[in-house]
C-alpha cells in the first residue's frame, strides 16, 4: 500500500452506485462472519463463510487476486494487527478478532474491516473493549472529515485527534500503527493515494466530488511498533499488546459523505457527528 502518488481520482455517480453495490456485499459477508465468530469456530471456517456469502451475491472475493494470497479474509487475533491468514486456529471467548474483507462486483471493489469480541463484550477485557471502541471512533472521525473541499490530511488529523481523545477518556496508552495505511479504491482494490491515520507534513490532495477511498485505522493497546511473522503476511505488535482494526470504503459527493460499506450508508454515525450525509440514491 506504500509508494502510490498523492492523487485522488474521481468516479461518476453511476460508478459510485456500483461501488455501493459491492460495498453492500462486503457488509453482508462481515455481518455473517460476526454472527459466526463464536468460541470453537476456526478462522478458516469464517473464511469459507465469507467466500460463500460473497459468491451468493454474484460477486467474487478481492483478496485472492493479491499476488501470493489465496484467502477471502484476513483474520487477525489479539496481538495480530492485520493480514492474519485464516487457518486451523479456534477462537476463544475473550479474543479480539479483526476481520478484513473485500469483494468485487461488476468490476468495482468494496473493502471494510471490523473488530469482534468473541463471546460478546462481556467476555472481553475492559481495555480490549476500550481499544476497539477507540479505533472505531477514530474511523468515523476520519470518515466525517472526508468531504468535498477538505484536504486528505484532514482525514489523518481527525483520526489522530480521535485516538488522543480516546486515550484521555480511557486512561490508556493507545498507539497508532504506522507503515500501513488506507488507500484509494475503485476499479482496483488499492488505488492512489495512501490515506494516513495521522497528520503528515506537506501538501496533500484536495477531496473532490466523486473521490473514493478506504479509511482504516489500526490501533494498539501499547507500542505501535510491529513486525511480520515468518508467513510473510501476518503483522503483529512487537510488545504483544492487543490491536484493533476498523475500515470502511467511502465516497465524497456534492451532497456530503456516503459510506459505501455501511448498511445504512453511514447515516446514523455521520448525523451524530454533525457531518453531511450524502447518498446517491
Amino acid at each position: 500500500m506504500l509508494g502510490r502518488r498523492d492523487q485522488l481520482s474521481v468516479k461518476n455517480p453511476d460508478e459510485i452506485r456500483r461501488m455501493r453495490a459491492a460495498g453492500l456485499v462486503v457488509a453482508a459477508a462481515l455481518a455473517a462472519v460476526e454472527a459466526a465468530a463464536v468460541a470453537g469456530t476456526t478462522t478458516a471456517a469464517l473464511d469459507a463463510l465469507a467466500r460463500d456469502v460473497i459468491r451468493e451475491h454474484g460477486a467474487r472475493p478481492s483478496f485472492p487476486e493479491v499476488p501470493g494470497y489465496r484467502h477471502t479474509l484476513c483474520v487477525s487475533v489479539n496481538e495480530q494487527v492485520v493480514h492474519g491468514i485464516p487457518g486451523s486456529r479456534a477462537l476463544r471467548d475473550g479474543d479480539l478478532v479483526s476481520v478484513d474483507c473485500g469483494a468485487i462486483l461488476d468490476g468495482w471493489h468494496g473493502d471494510a474491516a471490523i473488530s469482534i469480541h468473541v463471546g460478546g463484550p462481556a467476555a472481553a477485557r475492559r481495555e480490549d473493549r476500550a481499544l476497539s471502541e477507540a479505533t472505531r471512533a477514530a474511523l468515523w472521525a476520519g470518515l466525517a472529515a472526508f468531504r468535498v473541499g477538505a484536504r486528505l490530511n484532514d482525514v489523518g488529523g481527525a483520526v489522530e485527534d480521535a485516538v488522543q481523545e480516546q486515550r484521555d477518556r480511557h486512561g490508556l496508552d493507545f498507539g497508532i500503527v504506522e507503515g500501513y495505511t488506507g488507500h484509494g479504491i475503485g476499479r482496483a482494490m488499492h488505488e492512489e493515494p495512501d490515506v494516513y491515520n495521522y497528520r503528515v507534513k506537506g501538501r496533500t490532495a484536495t477531496v473532490r466530488s466523486g473521490a473514493t477511498v478506504a479509511i482504516e485505522p489500526m490501533v494498539t493497546l501499547g507500542s505501535p511498533e510491529t513486525s511480520v511473522l515468518a508467513d510473510d503476511w501476518t503483522v503483529v505488535t512487537v510488545d504483544g499488546s492487543a490491536a484493533a482494526h476498523w475500515e470502511h470504503t467511502v465516497a465524497a459527493t456534492d451532497a456530503g459523505i456516503w459510506v459505501l460499506t455501511a448498511l445504512d450508508g453511514g447515516a446514523a454515525e455521520l448525523t451524530a457527528r454533525g457531518a453531511p450525509y450524502g447518498p446517491l440514491e
